[in-house]
């Protein structure tokens, strides 16, 4: 893998794919508070983009140190970054697809620290896995691309609290969907890569 316009293109998408879970959750934030000012859709912001960031590193991690003793497990990394995207992807279109008009329009409760935390590691779990999809980087290359899955992830949580302030959550299970859609295409494109380079 080189620093070229790929890496940075497939780092960005997955950043889109994997923040579409904390871009519907924005959209209910911003929905419950709207007179939520700058400085606190920041920091709500900034606590989704660190658990993106922090995520993928540590599934990488785990790659490189529990992984790394079984060699024989490498040849299998295309196939494993292929299942986890494609059953994230899938279950977030399921849960695009099937969610209630009427469950969208509930705001959310007050945004507490607590709940804050609890919603950053709920909606960066799957990231976890993209720690398999990242495998064959250098671990600056992988810190990289989990910078720029952050910075992502920031800038769009900060449109989603934006326009849920204004517009409440009638996107979110469209976002949802795209996110799915994202991330069934980067699991194909990982495993094609893998398999034929």
């Amino acid at each position: 893998m080189s620093w070229d316009f790929l890496f940075f293109a497939n780092s960005a998408l997955l950043g889109a794919g994997l923040a579409m879970d904390a871009f519907s959750v924005s959209l209910a934030n911003g929905l419950a508070e709207p007179d939520m000012r700058p400085g606190r859709m920041c920091a709500i912001a900034g606590v989704y983009a660190l658990f993106q960031i922090a995520m993928p590193l540590l599934g990488w991690l785990c790659v490189h140190t529990v992984v790394a003793a079984f060699g024989a497990v490498e040849r299998f990394i295309p196939w494993i970054a292929l299942v986890l995207l494609v059953y994230i992807g899938g279950k977030m279109l399921r849960d695009g697809l099937s969610r209630d008009s009427a469950d969208a329009e509930k705001p959310a409760a007050r945004l507490t620290p607590g709940v804050l935390i609890v919603q950053g590691v709920a909606t960066s779990i799957d990231a976890l896995s993209v720690g398999f999809t990242i495998a064959s980087y250098p671990a600056v290359m992988a810190a990289a691309s989990a910078a720029v899955i952050g910075a992502v992830t920031f800038g769009l949580c900060m449109i989603a609290l934006a326009v849920g302030r204004r517009f409440g959550t009638r996107l979110a299970d469209k976002a949802t969907i795209v996110g799915g859609l994202i991330l069934i295409a980067i699991g194909l494109e990982i495993f094609l890569r893998g398999m034929l380079g």
